[in-house]
């Protein structure tokens, strides 16, 4: 295999809520409309920006993380983008140098260069000396130039213009816009399949790019050839059901393809919809926001019959987060309305008006040790003993627990896959 090379540029911003995910769309969509294959990717661990990505897009969406991906996996999958792609665009995490490892250490070790976002609403030409700034924090951080969001007209976007030092590349500029801005409720961004308008919001926003400084093409990049991945066949055979729909849709790419790579055969059904289980070895009960489908979940009797036969005839579930909230006895949501629900794990869990966890999560099962990631509103109560508890790698004091009963995995961690091929099959092999 030898190397490939494509135009990238890594999408990032001085803090998170500076429209990274707008201004990543709206360059997607952009020169997707342009007859062009993009391939976008996102920093960190991240579901929902993502489906919005995608849409943009017209492909899937993988997540780079140089800890819960790693760095060979991260390479393979810009490799593999490369070979298909006439332009990658990676959207960044939180501020361009802020976490460990940070959006600026990819960029760094990948040398893809930076895009920097700013929210230049309030802002003049100090506009100028902040994209210095992050051009020229790091020596060697490859910088591509800068574009302005939420101006407040086109006379505004030309006096940011025109403060850049030599040297600064200007991508344009989006003005501020109901009609452009993306949605969003306590978990982040809301999920593309709810907005009914997200395409006209994506192709305006698209036209404001092209109106302000066209379709600006970046440079190649070289991307080395990894090395050869060949996978077993650890779950050859086995009929994995996956919950997806509009209360379980928390899902990496990379884990089903994982799947797929290890020989299931995997077959989405909806605890919502649908009123029995189609004929599976397995279930995985993603993340994603039952608390604001209760009402629909608890009438669903068939469906929970259903999974409560499948785990007391010895079948494996993986559950996580939300799918872990949807095993529980009751959960009530931040208005206070409380539903009994599957009533596999004893307990319950309430909803919170601020974030109760996010961290990275590391953690030890008789499987193998799996990475992921935990980000939830709820708070658990369980008697239940964890089987094991995650570690933070960058010391955070969260250690979410781990559940088992028979074949039944719970937790709030939202485990990345492919961090270990064979753990997962264990978890989910019959």
């Amino acid at each position: 295999m030898t190397a490939r090379s494509c135009p990238a540029l890594l999408i990032a911003a001085p803090a998170s809520g500076q429209g990274k995910t707008t201004v990543t769309a709206a360059l997607a969509r952009l020169h997707t409309r342009a007859g062009k294959r993009v391939r976008v990717f996102k920093c960190g661990p991240d579901f929902l920006d993502p489906m919005i990505l995608a849409r943009a897009s017209g492909a899937p969406v993988y997540q780079l993380d140089l800890w819960m991906v790693g760095e060979d996996d991260s390479r393979r999958l810009l490799w593999e983008a490369a070979g298909e792609a006439d332009l990658i665009l990676i959207e960044g995490v939180m501020g361009l140098f802020d976490g460990k490892p940070s959006a600026a250490d990819l960029a760094r070790l990948l040398r893809v260069p930076v895009l920097g976002v700013i929210d230049a609403g309030a802002m003049a030409q100090t506009f100028g000396a902040l994209a210095y700034g992050l051009a020229h924090f790091q020596d060697d951080l490859p910088f591509a130039g800068v574009l302005a969001n939420r101006t407040g007209s086109a006379r505004h976007g030309d006096i940011l213009r025109d403060s850049l030092p030599p040297g600064l590349r200007w991508y344009g500029a989006l003005q501020r816009s109901a009609a452009l801005e993306l949605p969003r409720r306590h978990l982040g961004l809301i999920q593309a399949e709810e907005l009914a308008d997200l395409d006209a919001r994506l192709d305006a926003a698209a036209d404001a790019l092209l109106a302000s400084a066209g379709a600006i093409l970046p440079e190649p990049v070289s991307f080395a050839a990894p090395s050869e991945e060949l996978q077993e066949s650890l779950l050859a055979g086995v009929r994995i059901g996956v919950a997806r729909d509009a209360s379980f849709a928390f899902l990496y790419q990379a884990n089903l393809d994982l799947l797929r790579a290890l020989g299931a055969q995997l077959i989405h059904f909806s605890p919502l919809a649908d009123r029995a289980l189609p004929e599976v070895d397995s279930l995985y009960l993603p993340g994603g926001y039952p608390e604001l489908h209760l009402r629909q979940l608890a009438a669903n009797r068939p469906m929970l019959d259903a999974i409560r036969a499948h785990q007391a005839a010895g079948k494996p579930i993986l559950a996580e987060c939300g799918g872990m909230l949807y095993l529980l006895e009751a959960l009530t949501d931040k208005e206070g309305e409380s539903a009994e629900l599957l009533g596999l794990l004893p307990g319950s869990a309430r909803m919170q008006p601020r974030l109760a966890a996010l961290a990275l999560q590391e953690v030890e099962l008789p499987e193998g040790r799996l990475r992921g990631h935990t980000y939830h509103h709820s708070v658990l109560d369980c008697a239940e003993e964890p089987l094991a508890r995650g570690l933070c790698p960058n010391g955070k004091a969260v250690a979410e627990a781990v559940y088992r009963s028979g074949r039944l995995t719970a937790s709030y961690i939202h485990f990345y896959l492919p961090s270990n091929p064979r753990a997962a099959a264990g978890l989910l092999r019959p």
